[in-house]
């Protein structure tokens, strides 16, 4: 029987997440081989994986890469996220990508995306958690509460229910003014 691509976990105790792919559970604490791992900024400076969300609630995306055309457009929607309305949850949103820092800026101009967004350019967190595409997760402290994996390119979780599963309001992302009949 295949893993559930979606599972969401409610801060139940269990093994730390490991480095095992479709096994790997959420609501747990991640493994701190993957935590330690780093990732780059846009100027390059190294981060751990882990202290990206040790002190803070956040929703790490991940995404294939820069040049997916699908995923380029996800992360447009990601754009229209709110700084505020992410402040008010007390949420952090975190875009983590395959490639060089040097691409950050370029696509982060494309994208109009201005949240936080680092590279994992040797896939070393990809692989030790056993990503093959994109994937959503929410997590706080070092514990992971929420993964979505990806079964193709187009299989992305949408944005407003992951923003509900931290508490964020829905956000409109028609680009259009809401009509209101009074």
């Amino acid at each position: 029987m295949a893993a559930p691509v979606t599972r969401q976990v409610s801060g139940c105790a269990g093994p730390v997440l490991t480095p095992t792919g479709s096994d790997t559970e959420p609501g747990q604490p991640l493994a701190a081989a993957v935590a330690e791992l780093p990732v780059l900024d846009a100027s390059g400076r190294r981060v751990s994986f882990g202290a990206l969300f040790r002190e803070r609630r956040a929703v790490v995306v991940f995404v294939r890469h820069f040049l997916c055309y699908v995923c380029k457009e996800y992360v447009e929607d990601l754009a229209k996220i709110p700084k505020s309305v992410l402040r008010e949850a007390d949420v952090t949103l975190i875009v983590i990508g395959q490639s060089s820092y040097q691409h950050i800026e370029p696509f982060c101009k494309l994208t109009g995306y201005s949240h936080e967004i680092y590279v994992d350019p040797e896939r070393e967190i990809y692989k030790r958690l056993g990503m093959k595409r994109g994937e959503e997760i929410s997590s706080s402290g070092n514990s992971i509460h929420f993964v979505h994996r990806d079964r193709n390119r187009l299989d992305h979780k949408p944005i407003n229910s992951v923003l509900q599963l931290v508490g964020v309001q829905p956000v409109n992302f028609m680009s259009r003014p809401t009509v209101i009949h009074v």
